[in-house]
């Protein structure tokens, strides 16, 4: 079903205006026709007035950025969209089967309660809903979810999704509830996506699927993640009448059960990165140390003499405290 805009309704103004001068000419008639006793006069102000009311029925308000799904006697006889005072049939209802609808996100609409007084004098509050459909971008905000990576290690994540209906008869018609829809259709996605990637970077990993080991990452790489994201759940909503804006990963961590280890695991690796470095460096300063004393002729030492220099330096520059020199204050042999 596609959607059908109503035009030429704008004209609620003119309705209003209408329908109460035609009712005060309704009671004119009848004061005029009772005076002159002329009874048909009467009976047709009486009739007019009694159904003169019923186009005020079809009067609708409608702010920037809002819509109304009608339906008549069951069918779909169009919407109408942008702000206005609009005129439609008496007898059309509104349908939007997700008003009641309240997720985690923003857009939602509320419930307004008014109070009635009773006959007894006490009040009664009745619920009624707003019908309106909003055509601005909104956030949807899910639960975060537990997902195992590509490799088996359980990770929690969060998206945010911003989405927009730009069609309402399919987001109307097409599902029971769109809401619901789309926060389902965005658990799955995530779901599917986030199985694919390891949350860090590991070897032999493909997560593009054209069977080449890449790079890519939960953590590294969430920017093509979040693209993925959006591309699956747009796939999935097209038939509600859903655009999807944008996807981002608002929430990422290892699952509680394991995050200790990792993080263990994580400190390892850096520890074993700065060691590296460190006699890189030191290596680095020995060999440079050694050149700069054979090429002045300052010291001459034999192999032995020199291991134990290379040594010793080897044990000042990676060790973790300060060294405390020891001055041989003989002979060298």
């Amino acid at each position: 079903m596609s959607e059908k805009i109503l035009e030429n309704k704008k004209n609620g103004m003119a309705v209003l205006v209408g329908t109460i001068f035609g009712l005060i000419l309704s009671i004119a008639l009848i004061i005029v026709g009772a005076s002159f006793e002329i009874d048909v006069v009467v009976i047709i102000a009486i009739v007019a007035l009694c159904i003169g009311w019923i186009p005020l029925l079809g009067l609708r308000i409608l702010k920037p950025q809002e819509a109304l799904v009608l339906t008549l006697f069951g069918k779909y006889i169009g919407t109408i969209k942008g702000e206005g005072f609009y005129a439609v049939h008496p007898f059309c209802s509104s349908v939007n089967p997700a008003a009641q609808t309240k997720l985690n996100q923003s857009g939602d609409v509320s419930t307004v309660e008014k109070s009635v007084i009773s006959t007894n004098g006490t009040g009664i509050n009745v619920a009624t809903v707003d019908k309106k459909l909003s055509l601005k971008i909104m956030t949807l905000n899910n639960n975060r979810q537990k997902i195992n990576d590509c490799l088996g290690n359980p990770v929690e994540i969060g998206i945010a999704v911003t989405w927009r209906i730009v069609d309402t008869a399919k987001a109307v018609f097409n599902v029971d509830n769109y809401k619901e829809f789309l926060s389902l259709q965005c658990d799955a996605s995530l779901r599917n996506i986030v199985r694919l990637y390891p949350y860090d970077v590991a070897p032999g990993i493909d997560t593009t699927g054209d069977g080449v080991a890449d790079d890519g990452s939960l953590r590294g790489s969430s920017e093509v993640v979040a693209s993925r994201i959006r591309d699956e759940i747009q796939e999935r909503v097209t038939e509600a009448g859903i655009e999807i804006v944008e996807a981002r990963i608002t929430y990422l961590a290892y699952a509680t059960e394991i995050a200790a280890v990792m993080l263990q695991r994580q400190q390892a690796s850096a520890i074993i990165d700065a060691r590296k470095m460190i006699v890189d460096g030191a290596v680095g300063m020995v060999e440079m140390a050694l050149e700069r004393l054979s090429q002045n002729d300052t010291v001459h030492l034999d192999e032995e003499r020199k291991a134990a220099m290379v040594s010793n330096l080897l044990v000042v520059l990676c060790g973790n405290k300060d060294a405390q020199p020891v001055v041989n204050s003989g002979s060298l042999y």
